[in-house]
């Protein structure tokens, strides 16, 4: 299946660029409820969806850079098995591992709440597109497959500064992201530590969306 057919889920405008140009891409902003509204007006004619970009740890094994593809999507909204033979294929060319993929409707920052999900759901890592994505593929009858990489561990606070750090078409928010560390300063050491971390996520998936070019005929 040739990329232009395959239909990228994403957060972050920075996750996008690691795609093949032609393959067509939804931005969330990292905010999963307009997301569904976003995926409905995706192009019709998509025969694959891909959830893409960086997640939360919640398995304490998994390190910043870690990739993991999805076996099973979970969240609030349902479950939902992933393609066994593109995830399959998409774990093999980029060494990531196979495990499940929880959904939330929020950021999940605390290391409480990380392990309180990771025990509700056995799910490894965290995002908030992943279960959308799945749900529109479930209900258009398309494979779906997931391809996230490791930011922040299951050990690490994420501070409530990085969950404002987004635009609605997914670049960084300077200004809020200042606003929000104006009302609690304490948050900067932290914040830094995300940026770094976030950086290295992005080179993992980038190395891994490079390594992912005879997996997509898989989605077929």
């Amino acid at each position: 299946m040739k990329p232009s057919a395959i239909l990228a889920v994403v957060g972050m405008q920075s996750e996008a660029r690691l795609l093949p140009p032609e393959m067509p891409v939804v931005v969330s902003g990292g905010d999963p409820l307009r997301l569904p509204a976003l995926l409905e007006a995706a192009p019709k004619d998509i025969l694959a969806v891909l959830s893409f970009g960086i997640a939360g740890g919640l398995d304490p094994e998994l390190h910043c850079g870690d990739l993991v593809v999805a076996t099973r999507v979970r969240g609030p909204g349902g479950a939902y098995a992933a393609h066994l033979g593109w995830s399959a294929a998409l774990a093999g060319v980029c060494g990531a591992r196979l495990g499940m993929v929880a959904g939330a409707p929020a950021v999940v920052g605390q290391v409480a709440r990380k392990r309180a999900l990771f025990a509700a759901t056995g799910a490894i890592v965290v995002d908030l597109e992943t279960e959308a994505a799945a749900a529109f593929a479930a209900s258009r009858g398309l494979p779906f497959a997931a391809l996230r990489a490791v930011a922040d561990t299951a050990e690490e606070v994420l501070p409530e500064a990085a969950a404002v750090g987004l635009t609605p078409d997914g670049r960084p928010a300077a200004g809020r992201v200042a606003l929000a560390l104006l009302k609690r300063p304490r948050e900067l050491p932290a914040l830094l530590t995300v940026a770094k971390r976030s950086r290295m996520a992005l080179e993992a998936l980038g190395a891994a969306a490079r390594r992912a070019g005879p997996a997509w005929a898989s989605a077929a």
